[in-house]
């Protein structure tokens, strides 16, 4: 299998990440690295062994086959259509587009081109994540009524170096961690059929608290709490809770309540955690482990506690796929529906009203520890 050239546009924060783990998966090379700022990509380049570009440079280069849009979600259908438009496949960074015409508009350019796009989140992709699907897909817990999910913390300000665009119309903690909620739930139980929404917004401005801008301001322009109510087409009705509001809480991250039992999924912001499961007795108690290659423990990340991280994932899927003349996982149909799905929850937000969801989508194919090796280098 000869590996695909891959470059990257976009050398902020999230990049390290891509570039540090790309080699644990098989079928592609990191080869180039291009930012608006070429300084910033010269460092990148550095630190990792590759080549630093300009964009046009990156996109005209012979050995690139693929592209990682690693660039702000305001900027996403714009970079991608260029990526598109010079004959090359793309995997983007979630959210992959802001609205449905673009999404519409990028889909018609793929299918034009015969080009793939690709779009994280790839953590339903994780261990416990495609456990907790098999489980669902088994009946353990029988036909899923409801659930919960929450996604709260106090914002990104504490952390991220520069957390402006978190705060703008394309981010927000709906478009920016609920794309890791939307999409987990659509991987266990499938599409979604309407929403319903409430918003608030705890402060106009946020004062930065992480180096090396700390004590500057940048102002509130999206909703920073959006508390929704999801109907999935199966029939299951799931309040999703988003927020930067939460000083502290104590909602699990994910809880399904079937017809004979419930199930308690881990953070899926991350590829692995810990399954609990009650049956028909209500007794919790924690699931056996699969052993599955993306929910091994590889990465201290925000903790002391190592946890599993395997981004690129998807992005190794897509390629793998192409390989094979398969559809990938991490597909612009499941990208755009999960668009679809936050974006009428900031709408119907504004409007006060349910909002129908007008995409569909089928559930991406299951991905247990067998499939999932087989886009690993060998140790």
């Amino acid at each position: 299998m000869t590996n695909l050239g891959v470059g990257i546009i976009g050398a902020g924060n999230i990049s390290a990440a891509y570039l540090r783990l790309a080699p644990l998966f098989k079928g592609f090379k990191m080869r180039a690295i291009a930012d608006l700022n070429l300084e910033t990509a010269q460092a990148r380049a550095a630190e990792f062994g590759i080549r630093a570009a300009t964009v046009e440079e990156l996109l005209a280069a012979d050995d690139i086959d693929v592209v990682v849009n690693l660039t702000i979600p305001a900027a996403h259908f714009e970079v991608s259509k260029s990526v598109l438009e010079a004959g090359k496949h793309v995997y983007s960074e979630k959210p992959v587009v802001l609205t449905l015409d673009e999404a519409i508009a990028l889909s018609k350019l793929a299918n034009e081109r015969g080009l793939r796009v690709g779009s994280a989140p790839d953590t339903f992709l994780g261990g416990s994540h495609q456990q907790a699907r098999q489980l669902i897909d088994d009946g353990a817990i029988g036909q899923v009524v409801s659930g919960t999910a929450y996604v709260m913390g106090p914002g990104m300000e504490h952390w991220h170096p520069n957390p402006d665009f978190f705060f703008l119309p394309g981010a927000g903690p709906v478009l920016d961690i609920g794309p890791y909620y939307v999409t987990n739930l659509i991987n266990m139980l499938g599409p979604v059929r309407k929403v319903a929404a409430l918003s608030q917004t705890a402060f106009a401005e946020r004062v930065i608290k992480s180096e090396p801008r700390r004590g500057e301001t940048v102002p509130v322009k999206t909703p920073t709490t959006l508390m929704a109510l999801l109907e999935f087409q199966s029939g299951a009705i799931i309040t999703l809770g988003t927020s930067w509001d939460v000083k502290a809480h104590t909602h699990s991250n994910m809880e399904l309540y079937g017809s004979h039992g419930s199930l308690y999924v881990p953070d899926p912001n991350f590829f692995g955690g810990t399954l609990s499961l009650a049956g028909e007795d209500g007794e919790v108690k924690t699931v056996e482990p699969w052993n599955h290659p993306f929910g091994q423990a590889n990465e201290n990340l925000d903790s002391n506690e190592p946890r599993a991280n395997y981004r690129c994932a998807g992005l190794a899927d897509m390629i793998a796929g192409l390989h094979a003349g398969r559809p990938h996982r991490c597909a612009l149909e499941l990208a755009v529906h999960s668009v679809d799905v936050m974006t009428a929850i900031l709408k119907s937000a504004e409007i006060g009203s349910f909002v129908e969801i007008e995409t569909d989508c089928t559930r991406p194919e299951a991905f247990p520890p067998e499939l999932a090796r087989g886009i690993l280098n060998p140790a």
